[in-house]
């Protein structure tokens, strides 16, 4: 009875120590299969936006690391319009093998299928996260002439003379809209909201003094900030930015909830393997960690933001709900 006890402990110690043996192993023949299908033919990374800006700028980046890291060429098509959804409908119809990837801004995959009626993709359904790469801050600012400045001041103006002042955005349904949307909700306040056609022409009016207030790129905005051209009241972000540490955000002047940060992410089309999607994953916290690449983002005033496929995935389902409250509340629809 008792060698019979012995053996049979004997057997299920094996058991366990092959098992464990196959954890360790299983992954690393995976992430060698990922590894092997990736090398075996060209990149295609897809920017849906004009050359030049962030998105364009770290798709290159990408596609740099890739032809290196796998000897294949990776080639950058920015198929531009429909608000990004011409390059967006190409990634999702392309086959799911890590070859055809997808750049794009986080408005696209979190504001968009709530603001658009006939939002022509299930971001869920039809793509794959693979990362986050890149985030830039935002920042509340105000035109000298308004004598605001600091978001305690704002509120309290606000209060004591609703409907009075405004704020300028890039465009209805645009990041920085709902930057704003989500400011007036969280700090009790009413602001008029003016729309523009880009960041361009907003910034320059709220510099003549024509619109008090905007939410705006933190980038975009220092060197105003510095010549004393526009007033910086607070970051849209948990903790102060590295690159204006000076600036407090939002949370420390007693305005909680209004954290607004403008990122990029990589996804790949549905069907692509788990572990190729993680290996694409590793690639790019990899290269968004080399010296030159962090030099190059921070050009664009961006900062390295990668993150496990499922952290990914769970951002974006969060942020989604986040913007899709605030639309319905405020009844904002696409122009």
């Amino acid at each position: 009875m008792t060698d019979s006890i012995i053996t049979m402990q004997r057997r299920f110690s094996i058991s366990l120590l092959f098992a464990a043996l196959a954890a360790v192993v299983m992954p690393v023949h995976a992430q060698g299969d990922a590894q092997k299908q990736l090398s075996s033919e060209r990149f295609t990374i897809v920017s849906p936006f004009p050359p030049g800006g962030p998105v364009d700028t770290l798709a290159r980046v990408l596609s740099d690391d890739l032809a290196k890291r796998y000897g294949q060429a990776a080639v950058v098509e920015n198929l531009v319009g429909a608000a990004g959804n011409i390059g967006i409908d190409k990634v999702k119809r392309a086959k799911g093998d890590g070859h055809t990837l997808l750049v794009v801004p986080a408005g696209n995959l979190t504001i968009n299928p709530t603001l658009m009626p006939n939002f022509p993709f299930d971001i869920e359904k039809d793509f794959v996260p693979v990362t986050m790469l890149a985030k830039a801050p935002n920042v509340l600012v105000a035109a000298p002439s308004s004598g605001i400045k600091s978001a305690k001041e704002l509120v309290a103006m606000a209060k004591a003379k609703p409907n009075t002042l405004s704020y300028a955005s890039p465009g209805v349904g645009s990041g920085l809209h709902l930057a704003g949307e989500l400011f007036k909700q969280q700090a009790g306040i009413d602001l008029l909201h003016v729309p523009y056609k880009g960041t361009a022409p907003a910034l320059n009016d709220v510099l003549g003094g024509s619109v008090p207030l905007m939410f705006s790129n933190l980038p975009a905005t220092m060197p105003f900030i510095k010549n004393g051209k526009l007033i910086a009241l607070g970051v849209t972000e948990a903790k102060r930015s590295a690159a204006a540490p000076d600036i407090p955000t939002l949370a420390e002047q007693g305005i909680q909830g209004v954290t607004v940060t403008s990122w990029y992410g990589l996804l790949a089309p549905k069907g692509t393997p788990p572990a190729v999607v993680e290996q694409l994953a590793k690639d790019a916290a990899q290269m968004l960690a080399q010296p030159d690449v962090r030099e190059r983002l921070k050009v664009q005033g961006m900062t390295d933001a990668a993150m496990k496929p499922s952290e990914f995935a769970a951002h974006i389902r969060e942020e989604t709900a986040v913007w899709a409250r605030i639309i319905k509340a405020r009844n904002i629809v696409a122009e």
